[in-house]
């Protein structure tokens, strides 16, 4: 039996590999926290439905192109007044404007604006808004529109966003 041999303790094997293992379930319960935490959702329960459902958001573009519809909206940041002017064969009451942002659907926001004078709408923001968003605008809220249009903008901006018929 030698006698310079050193108990388990002191090595430098063994505590690398607990090192090791101990690392690894570490980062696991890191992980599993952030993935349950910062839930995307990005996998839709019926996305073969929405999938379907495409050929709608066509319909409703092909609507709004032939009653010649185009909309110049304005975000006044100092107020939170929005206005949009609605130009075509099409003058419902009330309109539905839906703010989506790209990456988290929590922020999304859905604002309904007055119609005030020939083809004017408007209504208020309670807060302003930054980071790039799509505009959505339709005569009525939901998937029963009859038409829609689309666009984007950039926040902070005052300068006039043009939507149009298209995805």
């Amino acid at each position: 039996m030698r006698e310079d041999l050193k108990p388990w303790y002191k090595q430098f094997w063994p505590w690398f590999l607990i090192g090791l293992l101990l690392s690894s379930i570490t980062f696991s319960l890191i992980y599993l926290v952030v993935s349950i935490r910062y839930y995307d959702g990005s996998v839709e329960g019926d996305y073969y439905k929405r999938g379907l459902a495409i050929n709608e958001q066509l319909a409703k573009q092909e609507h709004a192109r032939a009653l010649g519809l185009e909309a110049q909206v304005l975000f006044d940041s100092r107020t939170g007044d929005v206005v949009v002017d609605l130009e075509g064969d099409s003058r419902p009451e009330s309109l539905a404007l839906a703010l989506v942002f790209p990456t988290d659907s929590d922020f999304d926001r859905a604002l309904t604006l007055k119609h005030v004078h020939e083809g004017r709408y408007v209504t208020t923001l309670e807060e302003p808004l930054r980071y790039r968003w799509y505009l959505q605008l339709q005569p009525e809220t939901g998937e029963q529109a009859e038409w829609r249009l689309t666009g984007e903008i950039s926040f902070p901006s005052d300068a006039p966003v043009t939507l149009k018929p298209g995805l």
